[in-house]
């Protein structure tokens, strides 16, 4: 087994994340800046890095790319509403998440859509799941690299916020083993997010 702590284009893009995002929940005020221009730097250094995948024709990627938006929000809705019966504050965060984080400007739906949504899965799984599984099996790559993403929530200082990362990146991350297409995932994404906090919220 190769050492990836050697890789010193993956654990630095590691670090610089967490350095970014804890800037970014530093004050709620400079959210939507920040993690722009985070999200810019993952784009980036994931194209520079790494050879984005992409190995379905555009009707397949389209197709599961919103089936499978639909059933991970079909997911959540399921666990929203468990969270609602569950003797947690965890119920509390979501409302607390939605309050200081959902879009107000029309620039906010913007950068969602074209920095936010393609710079978590170009860097997420384009670069971090890719470059792991030189070193690890698929499975190993995939739990791995979905508590990396999830880790990067622990400055929002929601627990919930950090579960929920974690499962959605071990979805994605699932179709990216399956499917091997960035833009399916970035299509998946797109209709989750546009369902969870556009369409349908479920604060």
């Amino acid at each position: 087994m190769k050492d990836c702590t050697k890789d010193w284009r993956l654990i630095s893009s590691i670090v610089l994340a967490h350095i970014l995002l804890y800037i970014t929940f530093s004050d709620k005020d400079i959210f939507w800046y920040i993690y722009t221009a985070a999200n810019l730097f993952f784009i980036s250094f994931a194209i520079v890095s790494e050879q984005i995948d992409d190995k379905q024709k555009t009707s397949n990627y389209l197709l599961y790319g919103i089936l499978s938006g639909l059933a991970l929000y079909g997911l959540f809705w399921i666990g929203d509403w468990l969270l609602s019966i569950l003797p947690t504050n965890w119920d509390r965060e979501v409302s607390r998440i939605y309050k200081l984080y959902s879009p107000e400007f029309f620039w906010h739906y913007i950068v969602l859509i074209l920095v936010f949504i393609p710079g978590e899965e170009i860097f997420w799984r384009g670069f971090v799941q890719k470059r792991l599984s030189i070193y690890f099996n698929q499975w190993t790559a995939l739990i791995v690299s979905s508590l990396l993403y999830a880790s990067i929530f622990i400055y929002a200082d929601k627990m919930i916020w950090m579960i929920a990362a974690f499962f959605a990146g071990i979805c994605w991350g699932l179709l990216y083993i399956w499917k091997k297409s960035i833009p399916m995932l970035i299509i998946s994404h797109l209709v989750f997010d546009l369902l969870v906090i556009v369409l349908l919220p479920f604060r």
